[in-house]
């Protein structure tokens, strides 16, 4: 479904030209000028599917030295290797089977199939990560995934008994070539497990700081089920998931498949429809939540300033960058942000132009106050810190609303 440009449906207006949030700056690319994209979402009031206006092309994305590395957060390991062990036992999987993950990253995932025996292929465009994969011993395509790879795949014998992808699906700028690739390269009697980010949590929860240009759309249950049913897929099961704030595990198979459907699809549906997801009102009171964010972090961060105090962020991620940018946050208010992942360590975040500095940092001249840019992990973030939290230090994080943590 391609974006529907409705002048009288704008979703989330931006005042700013964005770069990619995940377009870190080396110190010679950061004396150079930058590039940036519009940053805006729009709602389609036929299939409520919900994407950016304007968008780059992947490729300009996702490069062979993308930065994002799945294995630096502890709990999605541990969400990927419960996943592994849930949906082995619930589909059979064994050593006939084969699994496919479409964006395999560095092999997070696919790593506990390779331990349990269990045959494997992962999907990967980007080079760095692709390497990581390979390290673990994972066989990778180097390619974006389509109709014509998932055709190849047939072709070759290589249709999956699981295709599976987490946090792919928003991140494909021709969402039904990729969905048609799904069905081309499933097995019958196989199932597709996509995990992404629910719309409606997104609204219910305020998370504007998770739109930027690596999110292609953006998904409720209803749009997933029309797109899936447009290439003979058929939604079997959902479940509900707490990570990035709320998110969906949607279970789909060949149309034809004779598994009945779950009713946890016709519940969700219901109180999709319930909460506003079919309504356009409901898209348009959301700028005015995004703007109270953008002013209460932009208001906290003036006032520690003209206190005297010392303030540093953690954790160089996507939607902070959509944050600091929005919120046209510069090193003068924030002069740091430390990060545990070495390929964003010395560089710059996009657009704020804010030092990524390692974590030792924090211990070498502690802060006052350690502003948490993934909120989703603040948890895990603070665990790691809990010796900074023993010196009086305070973690802050900003979405969904201004919040300071309490120690302990």
């Amino acid at each position: 479904m391609p974006p529907l440009p409705n002048p009288a449906a704008p979703c989330l207006p931006r005042p700013r030209l964005c770069p990619p949030s995940n377009a870190y700056l080396s110190e010679d690319e950061f004396k150079r000028p930058e590039t940036t994209y519009p940053l805006k979402l729009f709602v389609c009031d036929h299939c409520w599917l919900v994407q950016t206006q304007d968008f780059v092309v992947a490729d300009a994305l996702f490069t062979s030295d993308y930065a994002y590395f799945s294995s630096t957060s502890s709990s999605w390991l541990k969400h990927a290797a419960d996943y592994s062990a849930m949906i082995t036992q619930r589909l059979g999987l064994g050593a006939d089977s084969l699994v496919i993950e479409v964006a395999a990253n560095d092999g997070y995932l696919l790593r506990n199939f390779v331990r349990a025996g269990i045959p494997c292929l992962g999907i990967e465009p980007t080079d760095a990560t692709a390497d990581a994969a390979e390290a673990q011993g994972i066989p990778i395509l180097r390619q974006f995934f389509g109709i014509a790879l998932g055709q190849q795949l047939a072709a070759d014998g290589q249709q999956a008994d699981l295709i599976t992808g987490n946090n792919v699906y928003p991140h494909v700028p021709d969402i039904n070539d990729f969905t048609a690739g799904l069905k081309a390269a499933l097995k019958p009697g196989g199932a597709i497990i996509l995990e992404f980010p629910h719309l409606l949590r997104l609204i219910e929860h305020n998370l504007f700081d998770t739109v930027y240009h690596e999110h292609f759309s953006y998904l409720s249950l209803h749009a997933v089920q029309r797109i899936l049913q447009a290439q003979q897929l058929r939604l079997w099961d959902i479940e509900q998931l707490p990570t990035d704030g709320g998110s969906l595990r949607v279970y789909a198979i060949h149309a034809d498949d004779p598994r009945p459907s779950t009713q946890a699809i016709a519940d969700l549906l219901a109180t999709e429809q319930h909460q506003g997801l079919l309504d356009l009102a409901t898209y348009q009171a959301f700028q005015p939540r995004a703007n109270r964010v953008k002013n209460d972090l932009l208001a906290h961060l003036i006032e520690q300033q003209r206190a005297g105090k010392r303030i540093a962020a953690y954790g160089a991620a996507a939607k902070g960058n959509t944050l600091l940018n929005y919120a046209g946050v510069k090193p003068d208010l924030l002069p740091y942000v430390c990060d545990a992942a070495p390929a964003k360590q010395g560089k710059f975040l996009p657009g704020s132009h804010i030092p990524i500095r390692l974590p030792a940092a924090l211990r070498d001249e502690p802060p006052d106050e350690v502003l948490i840019l993934p909120w989703n992990i603040a948890e895990e973030v603070k665990g790691q810190l809990a010796d900074l939290a023993e010196q009086g230090v305070r973690f802050v994080t900003a979405v969904p609303e201004l919040r300071i943590h309490q120690q302990g």
